[in-house]
């Protein structure tokens, strides 16, 4: 079998086989160059989106606990009470995590709002009226803006330690 017939990128001038500008070299020169803009976080400092974020879980866990205290229903039953006392523990780690700035807080908490995302689009899809599609509508709004300001939150609370640039003070 004949090889096919494709133009070669010619390589620039002693550069090293792989260092072609397009593709993954370049966007990995631009993720090199925003991470070098991000600025850790400062000793007690806590990202805005990090703190709605952790209120937004705290009033989850419990609005949670009174629902069913009052005796609220789902689907016409009662729901469990281990499995309502599960997420709430659940939602207040995630919410406790989140204002000490844990990593694995932040992450698990975008997890939660990523599931939510795919159920209120997929609900979006099936809704029967306005009322159903309006709030889907804005169950992705809400949680797809904090979902993406939490990302860059993220990477800010992973960023290590480093010396500030700029003029010293």
């Amino acid at each position: 079998m004949g090889q096919r017939s494709r133009k070669r990128r010619a390589a620039a001038p002693g550069a090293a086989p792989g260092d072609d500008p397009r593709g993954y070299a370049r966007s990995r020169a631009r993720d090199d160059a925003l991470r070098a803009a991000l600025e850790p976080l400062a000793p007690g400092e806590r990202p805005g989106a990090v703190t709605v974020a952790a209120v937004v879980a705290a009033a989850i866990a419990v609005a949670n606990l009174v629902l069913y205290l009052a005796g609220w229903e789902v689907s016409g039953r009662e729901p469990s009470v281990a499995g309502v006392l599960i997420f709430c523990a659940i939602m207040a780690a995630a919410a406790v995590g989140m204002w000490q700035r844990r990593y694995w807080a932040v992450l698990g908490f975008e997890v939660l709002l990523g599931v939510v995302l795919v159920f209120a689009g997929l609900s979006l899809l099936l809704a029967s009226n306005w009322r159903g599609a309006l709030l889907s509508l804005g169950v992705i709004a809400l949680a797809g803006a904090l979902f993406w300001k939490l990302v860059r939150a993220m990477a800010r609370i992973q960023l290590p330690d480093r010396p500030r640039r700029g003029p010293p003070s």
